[in-house]
């Protein structure tokens, strides 16, 4: 079965698993999370990623399904890469992407992921892919690329906002969030999750299961967020505030959508 271009645009929460672990490949599928990542970049050696890639195409043929992140354009696994994921039609993440020309070439539903300061000042163009789905933004890499800490939210607020209005400004889903790497701290994803609400992403990378279900209920509209809605668009058009807020049009499309998302 494949992952299909609607899921992806609907994903709250997506879940990497190893490329070298087919131990794993079920359980994360088991995990709840809206879709699966399985890696064939960061999280598996150069030793490794030919085997790694057996094992993906071995899993995806007997009816695994899943997202796969291929090393990115110009290394020496890019073009194998390609080939495992055109022959089981399976969506790709592309790793550091920069080039709107490499995207294009791809013909399978895409999420790149942002993760370079040229890929950040490229992402109107790169949104405007055809097969783009939505992006994803690689904050731990474009952290050490700027020298900053990947957690400082400061530091990388100019490039979560450039990705958001990318991507709402070529009519695509909002961006996913980069991973959370505290795992013993909920409170941490939490708070991540929050900001980047606050920003205006729709979904989390998520690197272990646990992660799942506190990223898609936070991705969700809050009890006091739906209360609102709810009596904003019971006053009406003609209401002239609620709760003290102007209401008109754009306010009343606001109420909409978080009742939607329900």
């Amino acid at each position: 079965m494949t992952v299909h271009f609607e899921q992806i645009v609907a994903a709250r929460a997506l879940l990497f698993v190893p490329g070298d672990r087919p131990d794993r490949f079920d359980k994360a599928v088991a995990s709840g999370a809206d879709g699966v990542i399985v890696d064939l970049e960061d999280a598996v050696a150069d030793a490794d990623k030919d085997a790694a890639r057996s094992q993906v195409d071995e899993w995806l043929s007997r009816g695994g399904e899943a997202l796969v992140r291929i090393n990115g354009s110009g290394t020496p696994q890019f073009e194998a890469d390609l080939e495992l994921v055109a022959k089981h039609g399976c969506p790709v993440v592309l790793p550091k992407a920069e080039d709107p020309r490499v995207l294009a070439g791809i013909e399978v539903p895409l999420v790149p992921i942002l993760e370079t300061a040229l890929g950040i000042e490229a992402a109107m163009a790169l949104c405007a892919v055809k097969n783009v789905a939505r992006v994803a933004f690689g904050s731990v890499d474009l952290a050490t690329q700027l020298g900053v800490r990947h957690d400082d939210e400061l530091a990388l607020g100019y490039a979560r906002s450039r990705l958001v209005l990318a991507s709402t400004a070529n009519g695509i889903a909002p961006p996913i969030d980069g991973v959370t790497t505290t795992l013993d701290e909920e409170s941490a994803l939490i708070a991540d999750i929050q900001h980047a609400r606050r920003l205006g992403f729709g979904a989390k990378l998520c690197i272990h299961p646990k992660q799942v279900p506190v990223v898609r209920k936070g991705f969700l509209p809050t009890e006091e967020e739906l209360r609102w809605a709810r009596q904003v668009l019971t006053a009406g058009a003609s209401a002239s505030a609620v709760d003290g807020q102007m209401v008109d049009r754009p306010v009343l499309e606001r109420a909409r959508r978080l009742l939607a998302q329900q």
